[in-house]
């Protein structure tokens, strides 16, 4: 018997207002929470994963290293850990950095209406790809993922192209800072 995904219905202040089966809320275009994972390694590449081909919207599209919906009664911050665990095979610790809304529709009816939780973490260690999550994976620089992105936008989630910029500007202060103090 197949569990019941459900997420956490929210208003624009992130307040709980309810809980939804996953596919309404996408049917219906329900704001809810998500979870938006970025693994750095020490060479300051992102890892990157193609999303699995049977994905019920952007499939085979290369986004961020994971990404989730909180359940019910789970914090943002055990969702991000479970899911890295989950699609990526992989443990890091996880730091909030960022919080925005977004709301994109797909041509299959679906929509993407999501108060988004992204996490940043450091690790060295090779995933181990779920199948039924993602297709493939790589790591890519931050400036050759600005110029494939502008080239190519259309290879790349619409959550991931939103929020860029703003990981990028906080990845690259974080590398600042840490120059500064070493």
């Amino acid at each position: 018997m197949k569990v019941t995904e459900k997420v956490i219905l929210v208003d624009e202040l992130n307040r709980e207002i309810g809980e939804m089966e996953k596919m309404d809320a996408h049917k219906k275009g329900r704001l809810h929470r998500a979870i938006s994972v970025f693994i750095f390694n020490s060479n300051h590449e992102l890892l990157l994963q193609q999303r699995a081909s049977h994905k019920y919207h952007s499939a085979n599209l290369w986004t961020n290293t994971c990404c989730t919906h909180p359940r019910p009664g789970e914090d943002t911050l055990e969702s991000a850990h479970r899911r890295l665990s989950e699609e990526m095979g992989m443990h890091s610790d996880l730091n909030l950095v960022h919080e925005f809304v977004y709301r994109t529709p797909f041509d299959n009816g679906l929509v993407e209406y999501e108060y988004d939780h992204v996490y940043i973490g450091f690790s060295d260690v090779l995933p181990m790809i779920n199948p039924e999550e993602a297709s493939d994976y790589k790591y890519m620089n931050l400036q050759d993922l600005s110029k494939s992105m502008q080239l190519n936008p259309e290879i790349y989630t619409s959550w991931f192209k939103i929020c860029f910029d703003e990981i990028k500007s906080i990845v690259l202060e974080m590398s600042c800072h840490n120059a500064t103090n070493s």
